[in-house]
């Protein structure tokens, strides 16, 4: 009797065994680890010498346009780099009226819809080391989520249809002055289930919802928050030391930028302010170059990543104009293509224009409402380029 049980219960022992180490090991559902931190050399800034001849007319060119476009209210800083060289940089005017502080390299500005390019790359990068799949629904990271057939590649390039939440939430919230959360958003779309303005993928429509759920999405993967997450990630690793995301509980530290209306009023926090992922970003025009040409040496992007990045999603519509993953784009006949973003938030109004066939881009942050702020970008290319001015740029946020 003992012979013929005993085959049989050192089986079960064994199973018991590699069971409850695979338990040990493996958990049901268990995310994949994110790594304990993104190593790479960070981007060290390059300038080229303008005082050579050749550079000197642009330099006079670019001061002059400058001189006027000051006195016509602008408030900002400017960077213009070349092929991984800055040849220009220029700081006017006021970071913080009150204290009297000046802009200067260190003087973070609010970058407004700019802050997509990091919360599409952030994404891109997760699925680019299978941490997530961006043809996934949506739901798969965010249960609570009520649309079942958004992915989060229509998220990526505004093809959801789901409503944008500055639009709606106050109809459902009283207090239209306290910053809220990302959670508090996903709460609001839980609870209210406000209605797809459009079938998913059948169209685009500019959204910062879309973008405020990839911020979750990226604190759900990566079981930290956005903040967190960009600084460990992107800003740190980069050598970005004056960026950051911005949390209105803990306010602005000193140093930074306030966000001023065209009349010098201070702008207000109010309930979308808190709110990470389609804002939010505080940066530099150095550090805003840092992340330009961290592209150019995939340091965090591969080249297979980037080209679908900078691939058009929309064609609804006739003409150069599209977006891709996180960045608009103009896409000409002849190949040639600019890959940009601009954002506005409160008195802030931001520029970023990278021409990636010449490694060129143009990097313009004010932190005083000036929409002109939109048409610096063509005169500056037409001083650096010598070509048309109406070329490739529009004051699209």
């Amino acid at each position: 009797m003992r012979k013929f049980f005993f085959p049989y219960i050192a089986t079960l022992l064994l199973l018991i065994i590699i069971v409850a180490c695979h338990s040990k090991t493996e958990p049901v559902n268990a995310k994949p680890r994110i790594p304990e931190e993104k190593k790479f050399g960070s981007i060290k800034l390059k300038y080229e010498d303008t005082s050579q001849p050749e550079f000197r007319n642009m330099v006079r060119r670019l001061d002059s346009f400058y001189a006027v476009q000051t006195r016509a209210g602008f408030n900002g800083s400017v960077l213009v780099g070349y092929k991984g060289k800055v040849l220009y940089e220029r700081y006017y005017g006021i970071a913080n009226r009150e204290t009297g502080l000046k802009l200067n390299p260190a003087a973070s500005v609010q970058l407004a819809s700019v802050s997509k390019t990091f919360t599409a790359a952030a994404i891109l990068w997760l699925h680019q080391q299978k941490y997530l799949n961006i043809d996934e629904k949506v739901k798969t990271y965010i249960p609570e989520l009520p649309y079942a057939d958004v992915t989060v590649r229509m998220l990526l390039n505004h093809r959801s249809g789901i409503p944008d939440y500055i639009k709606w939430v106050p109809k459902f919230r009283k207090d239209t002055k306290t910053p809220m959360t990302n959670d508090e958003v996903l709460a609001l779309f839980a609870k209210h289930k406000p209605a797809l303005e459009s079938r998913p993928n059948t169209r685009f429509k500019y959204c910062n919802s879309n973008y405020a759920i990839l911020a979750s999405i990226i604190e759900k993967v990566g079981g930290m928050s956005y903040a967190e997450f960009m600084k460990k990630y992107i800003f740190d690793p980069l050598g970005m030391k004056h960026t950051f995301a911005y949390n209105p509980f803990d306010g602005l530290p000193y140093g930074n930028t306030i966000s001023y209306k065209a009349s010098w009023v201070k702008e207000p926090d109010m309930f979308a302010d808190g709110v990470w992922g389609d804002k939010g970003i505080y940066s530099t025009v150095q550090d805003m170059y840092r992340w330009d040409q961290s592209f150019y040496k995939n340091a965090f992007l591969d080249n297979e990543t980037l080209e679908m990045a900078y691939g058009p999603c929309s064609f609804e519509k006739p003409g150069v104009k599209n977006y891709g993953l996180g960045w608009r784009m103009l896409c000409y006949p002849d190949g040639d293509k600019i890959i940009y973003h601009n954002g506005w938030w409160h008195g802030n109004n931001t520029v970023f224009y990278r021409f990636i066939q010449d490694n060129f881009t143009i990097i313009i942050l004010g932190n005083k409402y000036n929409s002109g702020i939109y048409r610096q970008a063509p005169v500056v290319y037409s001083i650096l380029k010598n070509t048309d001015v109406d070329k490739g740029f529009d004051a699209e946020e």
